[in-house]
Formats: structure tokens, C-alpha cells, sequence
């Protein structure tokens, strides 16, 4: 059997999608599952549409989710240079060898002519002009030139592409592994470019030149895809390449939240949710799009999520860690169709991934965070408040927030509450808990809940009475984390004022 090679190679025309992620995640179980190697190619042969920070930007990405490649640019490999800017030369021998072999040809039409073409045909009410079989005989190319036309056109420097040469009249097979056969015929294909004006190649041609190269076993891509997956077919079958041509998977696409349509940047802006993996400024306009790690997302979070978004272990398993997603992983058990993109999910899976976490790894982010909200706690205070809010928190940022309800002193009191509560009980409840909590050092939330039940049962005061008007005296809410552990992280002085402040601004 060969050797499994996949290759993510993603244009840094922008930022990454989350498409874009989950193609490289499925690549990257696919090589982990088989024992063979996952790269990164950077496919940058488009010049003009090339934004900086954007290579960058998908380097960063995959190694915060710990997609990380066998071969790239970052980490060479034996078929360097892994990015095609640095190829550049070695396509055009290439180029070269299909247009001397009749599978290619010179065309010299400039891109005002073309338009002016479909201008024309626009008038008379032909809106799809193809520069192919039906048409290329009668446009200026090598075809239609004698041989010493284009070679004087080509040394006086006159403008031309080399496009491929599309056959007129044959059925073109590709056996996709999650669709099943394709067939296209080549009468609804155009003459590609392969090679443009500037020497660059597309990527019609690069990809597929650096794909054999490159010894790459299977292309799993976006479905984007699927429309040049014939020109590649073909491509393959001109170079004398058919027996090391790769295996097709082309992934379903994401959706937008209610099914209709394919997902967008335009809806997360909308609906409030991130589309890419990383924080991103746009290049024209500043303007700065969070990504899912500064919305809080854990890594593993989004990698399981994304995992399930069009693939499924056919078992109720939702649950996985990166091993476990790579010995389940199966082309086979990817579906044809797009998959919604459920945002309530994804939360789903960092709130799991947020309480299997221990406290103390969240100690250093938190103390930080906390101190910029105006609190600078020692480390054991701050474990403790993490372990109080922990399980009632999506993110990180939850924590953050809960606990700095429960550490600022109240400015108002929950009016529901006080309405339903407020009485002569829970004021001498009140009033007595505070008296004994002046008595006290320090207690622990054991030590605090047994203290309060004695006070109130030693004075014939039901403890339910006065419970939630404690609550609501140390927070101002009506329901929270446990209560006793909050009397333990503010401490009894802090606590007895608190209840006496409470008092005072309700009154009798």
C-alpha cells in the first residue's frame, strides 16, 4: 500500500476560514489514522490578492488547535519549498511540455478583448461565453495564428496566456469518495488557464503539478472544488500522470444556522458568533472580527465541534479527544450533504471541555484578569473562586464576570426578592448572623453553613426565612454559587459589613 500523504494548502488571500480548519482537521486525522504524513502547502499564486499577516494567520491558527504538520514551511521536508511563490520557475517547464504535446495552447486575446466578447454577446442575449472547444477557433491564440505569428507576437513581448486544451467531445470521470462517480462532459468545460500573463501559473496548474510532486495520495477538499476537479482529471491524464493521480474527497459545505445557504463572515457578524479561528483586522478597512479563541473557545472545544460538522462516528459517542477522533476518523462516514452550523453546539462542547478543566489551570489567566478588574488576589483565593463558579460558566470570560459579582460590594439588591423576603425574620436573622460573624477570624464554608444554622435555630428563626436575604446582602442577587463558599472567599468582616450596609438601606 502507499503511502498516505494529504496536504492543506490554503491561499493567504485573508483570514482562515472555519471551512478552511475543518479541511485541514480532516486531512490531519485522515494522516494520523494511516500513519502517513500531513503538509502544508502554501498556494500563493495569485500575486495581486495576497494580504499581509495572512500566512501568518493560518500558521497560528492550526498550531492553537494542534493541527500541526509533518512537512510545510515552517517545517521543511523533502520536497521543499513548500510554498509556490518559491516554485515559480518550475512550472513553466510544465506549461511548456502540454503546449509542445497539442494539449495546450498560446492565447493572446487581452482581457479587454474577452470582455468586449461577452459585452457583445451580452447585447444579443448570450450570457455564458466559454473560451473553449466552441469558441477558441475563432479568437487569437495558437491555434489560430501560424507558428511564426506567435513566435513574433511572444518576442516582441505581446501579452498571452497558456490555456489547456479542453477535448470537444468526451465524457470526463472522476470516482469521488463521498459522491460517488462525477461525470462531466467537456462540451460545459472552458479552455483553463494554466499559466497567466505575469509567469505565475493558476492554481489549476500548480496544484496538480506540486500534488505529483509531491507524492500526495488523497486531495480532501472543500466542495468549492468539485467544479475543477474535471480540469485536474484531465491535466493528470496529459502529463502521463493517470496511475499516481490522488484519490478525490470533497467535503460537504458549512451552512448557515437555519440551512439556506452556505456560511458566511457576513452571518456571524449578524447572528453574533465567530467564523474564524483567530481575532483578524481587515487590511482596508481596520476593521477587527473576533475569532473563537478571543470569544473563549478551547481548543479541543472547537476541534470536537468542527469534527462533527459533516462527519459522525456512527456510534452516540459525542465526546472525543484528538486520539480518539483520529482511530474513529473515516472518509467513508463523511455525508454528501452541507451541515448546519450550530453555534448552541459548539458551546455545548466548551462548557464540557471548561468543567472537565482543572482549577488550577485557570489560576494565572484569571489572577490577571482579575486584577484589571480592580482585584488582586492571591492565587489560593482565586482557585477557590474558580471552583466556585466553575461549573456555571460556557468561557472563561464567565468566570471572570461571576467572580467579580461575587467579590464587589453590592450597589443595589435583587427587588424580587426583597419584595417576597424582607420581613421582621430575615431582618433579625440578619442582624444576628452578623453579630456572631464579628466573633470570627475566619471561617470555611463548612464552619460558616453550621455557624448560620445554629444562630437561627438558637433564636427560633427558621433558616429558610432568612437564606435568600443573606444571599442577596453579600451579592444583591437572588441565586448564585454556593453561599457558604462565599462567605468563606470574602471572610467574616467583609461579609458582617455587607449584611449590616444591606440593613441599613432597606430599613425596617
Amino acid at each position: 500500500m502507499k503511502e498516505i500523504r494529504v496536504r492543506f494548502a490554503p491561499s493567504p488571500t485573508g483570514s482562515l476560514h472555519i471551512g478552511g480548519v475543518r479541511t485541514a482537521l480532516y486531512n490531519y486525522l485522515f494522516a494520523r489514522k494511516h500513519g502517513g504524513k500531513f503538509i502544508i502547502r502554501i498556494e500563493d499564486t495569485d500575486q495581486n490578492r495576497l494580504v499581509a499577516g495572512a500566512e501568518e494567520y493560518i500558521y497560528e491558527s492550526l498550531a492553537w488547535l494542534g493541527v500541526n504538520p509533518d512537512e510545510g514551511v515552517k517545517v521543511g521536508g523533502p520536497f521543499t519549498p513548500y510554498k509556490q511563490s518559491e516554485r515559480k520557475e518550475m512550472y513553466a517547464q510544465y506549461a511548456m511540455q502540454l503546449v509542445e504535446s497539442g494539449f495546450a495552447y498560446y492565447a493572446f486575446d487581452t482581457p479587454e478583448e474577452l470582455e468586449a466578447i461577452r459585452e457583445k454577446l451580452k447585447a444579443e442575449k448570450v450570457d455564458n461565453f466559454q473560451y473553449g472547444a466552441a469558441t477558441r477557433h475563432t479568437l487569437v491564440n495558437s491555434l489560430t495564428l501560424s507558428d511564426e505569428e506567435v513566435k513574433a507576437r511572444i518576442s516582441a513581448g505581446a501579452h498571452y496566456v497558456i490555456r489547456l486544451k479542453v477535448p470537444k467531445n468526451e465524457e470526463i470521470r472522476l470516482n469521488d469518495l463521498i459522491r460517488g462517480w462525477v461525470m462531466v462532459h467537456s462540451s460545459t468545460m472552458d479552455d483553463k488557464v494554466l499559466m497567466k500573463s505575469d509567469g505565475m501559473p493558476t492554481y489549476h496548474l500548480a496544484n496538480v503539478v506540486d500534488d505529483y510532486l509531491m507524492q500526495i495520495s488523497h486531495v480532501i477538499r472543500g466542495e468549492e472544488w468539485l467544479p475543477s476537479a474535471p480540469t485536474h482529471v484531465l491535466l493528470y491524464k496529459y502529463f502521463g500522470w493517470e496511475s499516481a493521480m490522488p484519490e478525490f474527497a470533497h467535503l460537504p459545505l458549512l451552512l448557515k444556522p437555519n440551512g439556506e445557504g452556505k456560511l458566511s463572515k457576513r452571518d456571524g457578524e449578524m447572528m453574533g458568533f465567530p467564523v474564524f479561528p483567530l481575532q483578524w483586522t481587515e487590511e482596508e478597512t481596520g476593521k477587527i472580527i473576533s475569532g473563537f479563541r478571543e470569544e473563549g473557545y478551547l481548543p479541543e472545544a472547537l476541534i470536537n465541534f468542527l469534527a462533527f460538522l459533516g462527519w459522525n462516528p456512527g456510534t452516540e459517542q459525542e465526546l472525543f479527544t484528538m486520539d480518539e477522533l483520529v482511530e474513529a476518523f473515516s472518509i467513508e462516514r463523511i455525508g454528501k450533504s452541507g451541515s448546519k452550523f450550530d453555534i448552541a453546539k459548539a458551546k455545548w462542547y466548551n462548557q464540557h471541555y471548561l468543567h472537565q478543566r482543572s482549577p488550577e489551570s485557570f489560576v494565572p489567566a484569571m489572577q490577571k484578569a482579575l486584577i484589571l478588574e480592580g482585584f488582586d488576589l492571591d492565587a489560593t483565593t482565586v482557585q477557590k473562586l474558580i471552583t466556585l463558579v466553575k461549573d456555571r460558566a460556557t468561557f472563561e470570560k464567565d468566570m471572570v464576570l461571576e467572580s467579580v459579582q461575587v467579590l464587589q460590594v453590592p450597589s443595589s439588591y435583587d427587588e424580587a426578592v426583597v419584595a417576597s423576603k424582607w420581613n421582621e425574620d430575615a431582618r433579625n436573622g440578619l442582624q444576628l448572623f452578623a453579630s456572631v460573624l464579628g466573633e470570627k477570624m475566619e471561617l470555611n464554608a463548612s464552619d460558616a453553613k453550621d455557624l448560620f444554622n445554629q444562630t437561627m435555630e438558637s433564636n427560633g428563626i427558621k433558616p429558610g426565612k432568612v437564606l435568600q436575604m443573606l444571599r442577596v446582602a453579600l451579592t444583591g442577587k437572588g441565586a448564585g454559587p454556593d453561599l457558604m463558599t462565599i462567605i468563606e472567599i470574602l471572610g467574616t468582616e467583609a461579609c458582617r459589613k455587607r449584611i449590616e450596609r444591606m440593613i441599613v438601606a432597606l430599613g425596617a
